[in-house]
């Protein structure tokens, strides 16, 4: 389990700096040597975050900055040990340099981003004694040394720092010798070991002491070594450096077997007492004994291993130099090794966070991605620039945030159709001469948004249809593109609705919803609807709206000769239709003209004629375009041949179709000896007219036309004479009048005051007729000899339709009147078969006074003011006569 907070073990230091985006930097420490699980500190609380929203704002930290030895619970925001931290193996160099041992973790959260920097450090804990490099430490000292001489001592190691580090040295009680400590420049402590008295080897050859070395912990530790000292005959004079302390530059990039200085010592003594040895004293540190290493002889002093600016800036070399006579003291030096930063660390990119997707609908500055940069180097050589290369990143731009952090965020509107995935490319560069570079790729894609209605490929489309099309066949296919995915580009197609011919469109075509594909519900009839249009859209599938287009589609019905031509002239009773022809007809006799129509259309409904059968003598020939049968030779004799049949004709239409289709019918002519209506004029002017076929033949409809306006015209002359005679009539009246003894009257004639008589003919023609009178005045005896009369025949123009009408005069016993028809008679004896005497009788018996009762018939009819009224000749027979 995890253990309880160590709040005594650590101090919080929190340091919120809300500029550059809202970051914020929070420090902890920590004892080292604490195990897995140690709760260091609760990040969320420390942050004032709301620890039930942490789940919600993806809370998390930065993938560059993990570190084994911390964790983070990212669903309560607790900062736990991740592993046991020993601070001497974390900070190996910090521990050398005596820097603070750091971790360092980035959290952040979304919604909006924030980051956090974490620093912690690990305190170090007094869990290191001093260790000497070897346990016997052996230091040979000639007896001529005078007191006051010191000999370094090698220097023991204690990894810790600050007061748990090495702070002194101890050494048993002597008389013979000190130790003095000394402090280096880096702080480290070394000690020397100083002669307080002469040595006598004879006496003594051979000291031995306990050396301590001594930490600054608590509790503290120690370590010790055994210091034997060996006491030697003299050598009078030692060597002796130009100077104590040497300083050097050497840069970092010095290759193995670089000089970094040519030592000098000088020994005065002569032979081998004055051959000078150069070496490196034992106190130095191992990693010094690593990087360098001196000339035994010449004292050059070479780089052995691989210089790194960034592991140490600074080395101290110690070397002594021995001469080979006995008894030699050695003589030390420093040389201070200064190390020159070198441009040979390339930036490093490290992207935290990445978004995989981003939609193309979202508004420019939004986050993509947050990374991190960063170089080992120093001054210009660490100085980072970062950019974004190429095309692809025009719609992003960088961002920088805080400190060396940077968000690449949308710097435009991003469409998806132009382009669906980018490739973002960092480019770090530091200030170093010559720079340089590192590069880093992240692939971001775009998520489609329904920003993209369907598009047909034509805004409307032309099907030809076959009529007689099987219900449900496949007629045509539409198409609308989506350029958009998934559902916003899942296009269904539908047919609007609308009304053709009184009913729906959707019973005559139907549509796949899925791919476009047009099926025809019914089988269409070129002949009852020719073409149609209706409307077609296309709607994709987006969840939050629905994009549209629609296309207009016609349908043409193709015709197919689905229909047999159909004869309506001439007209058949029984399948069979009877023409007259004249036997006088000549060649070229128009006997009847065959009329056909045809339902389809075009080449479908062009039709030819032909007689099939019935023409073997050849007698007849038809015009194969126009139908008309004619005679081709004379017919033959003017005399009637009882034997002779009628010529049966079979007559054929055939229309152009594929297949054609025929009609038949069968025309019996019949030889008659003339036609009546003109019969003869039809032979020799249609004979004449018509039978010149070969060389022009008048168009039918050009007669039908000419007859019918000649007709009309005719009509309408009679209209504008009945109309004149019209008005006559209602002027002059329709009155007949009569004076008797200075008494006028008037009388209308009526039909019934005409009649009918039988003929004279054996019966006595001077017998009186009656002639009744009626009327409100009675009865009246007509004596022509004592009485003058006048009649004023009028007819109204509806008494034209009348046969005959006559006048009927009064009826009287007297026989005068009778007597005068009787005259007429005599002298006229055929007025029943010939209709102008009868005329002439109204004439004669329309007397007037002073008048003759025979003379010129206009004048009478102007004094009498009589009009003579026709009478037809269909209604007068040799059986009657007319009697007025």
């Amino acid at each position: 389990g995890r253990h309880a907070p160590v709040s005594e073990m650590f101090v919080l230091v929190l340091v919120l700096s809300l500029a550059h985006g809202g970051l914020a930097q929070l420090r902890y420490s920590v004892p080292e040597e604490q195990e897995r699980g140690t709760l260091v500190a609760n990040i969320a609380e420390d942050l004032g975050l709301d620890v039930t929203k942490l789940h919600a704002r993806r809370f998390q930290t930065v993938p560059s900055s993990r570190t084994p030895y911390l964790e983070v619970n990212v669903e309560n925001g607790a900062l736990a040990v991740g592993a046991r931290t020993d601070r001497e193996e974390i900070c190996r160099q910090s521990a050398q340099q005596q820097q603070p041992c750091l971790l360092h973790l980035e959290v952040f959260l979304e919604n909006p981003l924030e980051l956090f920097r974490v620093e912690v450090e690990v305190l170090d804990v007094n869990d290191n004694a001093p260790v000497f490099p070897s346990s016997d430490i052996v230091v040979e000292i000639t007896e001529s040394a005078t007191p006051g001489t010191r000999f370094p001592l090698e220097s023991a190691a204690d990894p810790d720092v600050g007061t748990n580090a090495l702070s002194g040295y101890a050494i048993t009680g002597n008389e013979y010798f000190s130790l003095d400590v000394q402090t280096q420049g880096d702080g480290n402590r070394f000690a020397e070991l100083v002669l307080e008295k002469p040595l006598d080897r004879e006496r003594q050859a051979v000291h031995r002491y306990v050396l301590t070395a001594v930490d600054g912990g608590q509790p503290q530790r120690t370590g010790t070594a055994l210091l034997v000292v060996r006491v030697l005959d003299s050598n009078d004079n030692a060597p002796v450096f130009d100077q104590p302390v040497y300083t050097v530059n050497l840069r970092e990039d010095a290759a193995p077997g670089t000089l970094v200085i040519q030592l000098n010592a000088t020994d005065v003594d002569e032979g081998t007492n004055g051959e000078v040895v150069y070496s490196l004293s034992s106190h130095n540190l191992p990693s010094v004994r690593q990087l360098f290493a001196v000339d035994a002889r010449s004292g050059r002093v070479e780089v052995a291993g691989a210089v790194d600016y960034e592991e140490s800036n600074t080395h101290q070399i110690y070397v002594q130099a021995r001469d080979m006579g006995p008894n030699a003291v050695p003589a030390h030096c420093k040389v201070l090794v200064k190390v020159v930063d070198v441009n040979d660390n390339a930036p490093e990119v490290s992207f935290s966070t990445v978004s995989e997707t981003v939609s193309e609908s979202s508004a420019p500055g939004t986050v993509v991605a947050m990374l991190s940069v960063s170089d080992k180097d120093s001054g210009e050589n660490g100085q980072v620039s970062c950019e974004l290369l190429g095309d692809d990143a025009a719609p992003f731009k960088l961002k920088p945030s805080f400190r060396n952090y940077y968000t690449v965020v949308t710097d435009g509107q991003l469409d998806r159709e132009a382009a669906d995935s980018y490739t973002l490319t960092v480019v770090a560069r530091d200030g170093g001469t010559p720079p340089l570079s590192t590069s880093k790729s992240v692939r971001v894609r775009v998520s489609d948004e329904n920003d993209n209605a369907p598009r047909f490929t034509q805004p409307a489309y032309d099907v030809h249809v076959s009529e007689n099309n099987v219900p449900g066949a496949y007629i045509y296919a539409v198409s609308a593109l989506d350029p958009d995915l998934g559902a916003n580009a899942r296009v269904s197609y539908a047919i609007e609705e609308r009304d053709i011919q009184g009913m729906s469109v959707l019973t005559y075509v139907s549509v796949n919803s899925d791919n476009g594909y047009l099926y025809a519900l019914r089988s269409f009839d070129y002949e009852q609807i020719r073409e149609f249009s209706f409307t077609v859209s296309a709607r994709d599938s987006g969840d939050e709206r629905q994009l549209a287009d629609n296309a207009t589609v016609r349908v043409v019905v193709v015709d197919q000769n689905d229909n047999a031509p159909s004869i309506i002239a001439p007209m058949a009773q029984n399948g069979t239709a009877q023409e007259r022809l004249p036997r006088t007809a000549e060649p070229g006799y128009l006997v009847t003209r065959v009329i056909a129509t045809d339902a389809d259309d075009g080449e479908n409904a062009r039709l030819s004629y032909s007689v099939v059968s019935g023409n073997e003598l050849g007698m007849f020939r038809m015009d194969w375009r126009t139908g008309e049968l004619r005679t081709a030779r004379r017919v033959g004799s003017k005399k009637r041949d009882p034997t002779q049949r009628p010529y049966e004709l079979l007559v054929e239409v055939r229309d152009h179709g594929q297949p054609p289709l025929s009609a038949s019918a069968t025309i019996s002519i019949v030889l008659v000896d003339a036609v009546a209506g003109g019969a003869s004029g039809r032979s020799e002017k249609g004979g004449h007219a018509l039978g010149g076929h070969s060389e022009g033949t008048l168009d039918l409809t050009l007669i039908l036309i000419v007859a019918l306006g000649s007709v009309s015209f005719i009509f309408l002359l009679a209209m504008i004479v009945l109309a004149v005679r019209c008005r006559k009539d209602k002027k002059l009246g329709a009155r007949s009048c009569l004076t008797r003894g200075g008494d006028d009257w008037c009388k209308k004639l009526s039909k019934s005051d005409i009649m009918l008589v039988q003929s004279a003919a054996g019966q006595n023609a001077h017998a009186q007729v009656p002639v009744e009178e009626s009327g409100s005045f009675g009865a009246r005896h007509l004596h022509r000899s004592a009485q003058n009369y006048c009649y004023q025949v009028c007819l109204t123009p509806e008494s034209a339709s009348t046969e005959l009408m006559f006048l009927k005069p009064g009826g009287s016993s007297d026989g005068a009147v009778g007597a005068s028809f009787a005259e007429q008679q005599q002298q006229q004896p055929d007025i029943i078969s010939n209709a102008r005497l009868a005329w002439r009788a109204l004439r004669d018996s329309c007397a007037c006074t002073n008048t003759p009762a025979r003379g010129d018939a206009e004048l009478q009819a102007r004094l009498c003011k009589c009009r003579l009224v026709p009478f037809s000749s269909r209604a007068m027979t040799h059986e009657h006569r007319a009697v007025l």
